[in-house]
């Protein structure tokens, strides 16, 4: 089993900045995408960041020249930092890992962070 462990939300103004981080532990051969999704109150989630294993990005529009997002092959982790927030940032956000558990499985298993609130003020 996988456990995707996020921590780094909380309460800011408009303008500020957070840094989120997600650690994947378990059963890991290899960790592939991963990727950070959010959901506002009333709305579907939505993608907001990934990152594959090689380092290619990909950002949501919204978020573009704001959120960096990174990871640490080694300690099979990603961050997000958040720069420039505004008010419609509002969200839970979740991490997610798509996660090959050992050397030539046939299958890649995706799995979530339980989510952390990033609540910014105006």
């Amino acid at each position: 089993q996988v456990q995707l462990a996020e921590s780094g939300g909380g309460l800011v103004q408009a303008g500020g900045s957070l840094r989120l981080s997600c650690a994947a532990s378990g059963r890991i051969y290899r960790v592939n995408v991963m990727g950070w999704y959010r959901q506002a109150p009333g709305k579907q989630r939505e993608l907001v960041a990934s990152i594959i294993n090689g380092g290619n990005t990909n950002y949501a529009d919204s978020v573009k020249g704001r959120f960096t997002i990174s990871r640490d092959n080694a300690k099979n982790t990603v961050y997000l930092q958040m720069n420039s927030l505004k008010p419609e940032d509002t969200a839970v956000y979740y991490c997610n890992a798509e996660i090959f558990p050992y050397s030539g499985s046939p299958n890649l298993y995706k799995y979530w962070g339980q989510g952390t609130r990033v609540t910014v003020s105006s």
